[in-house]
């Protein structure tokens, strides 16, 4: 397994560099092809509601504003890819918010890349769910970018959050592409006496061998949180004690009319995160 088509979400967010430059270098690695969607943030439902009711829809010019943004942040995004080496680049924009937009492009892509949400940056031409509702709609692992901090590779030292779920399962089969590339693997298994007839004797020896027969060799940590701290400050304090480069975790959580209701876990990463996130649902 191979990644061989990524998406990345392009905005006009200050971040925004640092996340297409750690697309780019994944691409770079993995030989793929590399695709920019932005979003004029344009919605056609509204402007055909507005003209049903003889309202004033909005005008031409405007949403050639929108658009001019939008392929101004897709121009940035190719000085950058190229720059870096990436030869096999699309552009893609879309009028369709840009959660919806990912999405849909995403059923299309082998890893998708967003940013973490930075509720400072009035920029990103994103609604604060991106991220969630990518992993829990998308169909395909996302990578999440953190808004503070450098993260120019993700290949030193991995991170795995494993419990024996499906969304487990599916996040770390997922993220194989970049776990064979990194130089070390922890795999973490937090209070495995409180999960009935998840693990066997020996928590975590499973997974681990699974995974070394893909050439991945695994060290399995297993702990229990102390009491008041939840799993999801625990992963992000363990990320920080082992100097891990990057987290791969399931994503949990459902739809919602109109809602994204994520489980604890999944929520406090994403809110918290020190580093590069991979979830998969």
């Amino acid at each position: 397994m191979s990644y061989k088509t990524i998406l990345v979400h392009v905005d006009r967010s200050s971040r925004a560099d640092a996340r297409v430059a750690l697309a780019a270098r994944l691409a770079l690695d993995e030989q793929a092809y590399l695709i920019g969607a932005a979003s004029s943030g344009f919605v056609p439902e509204l402007y055909v509601a507005n003209a049903m009711m003889m309202a004033a829809p909005m005008p031409l010019e405007e949403l050639e504003v929108c658009r001019a943004g939008a392929r101004r942040a897709l121009d940035n995004f190719e000085k950058i890819a190229r720059g870096a080496g990436v030869d096999a680049i699309e552009r893609r924009l879309g009028d369709d918010p840009a959660q919806y937009g990912i999405v849909l492009q995403a059923r299309y892509a082998d890893l998708v890349v967003v940013g973490q949400h930075d509720p400072a940056d009035v920029e990103t031409g994103a609604t604060s769910d991106l991220p969630e509702y990518a992993a829990l709609q998308g169909g395909r692992p996302v990578l999440v970018v953190p808004y503070a901090g450098q993260f120019d590779r993700i290949d030193r030292h991995a991170l795995v959050a494993w419990d024996g779920s499906r969304s487990a399962v599916r996040a770390l089969t997922d993220a194989l592409p970049l776990l064979r590339r990194t130089g070390s693997v922890t795999l973490a298994v937090f209070n495995p006496q409180r999960q009935y007839g998840v693990h066997g004797d020996l928590p975590g020896a499973d997974i681990a061998l699974l995974l070394a027969r893909h050439g991945v060799k695994v060290d399995v940590l297993r702990q229990d949180t102390p009491p008041g701290l939840d799993v999801g400050n625990a992963l992000l304090s363990l990320a920080a004690d082992i100097d891990a480069d990057l987290l791969v975790m399931g994503a949990y959580g459902h739809m919602r009319w109109r809602e994204v209701l994520m489980g604890g876990v999944t929520r406090t990463v994403l809110q918290s995160m020190t580093l590069p996130v991979l979830m998969s649902h």
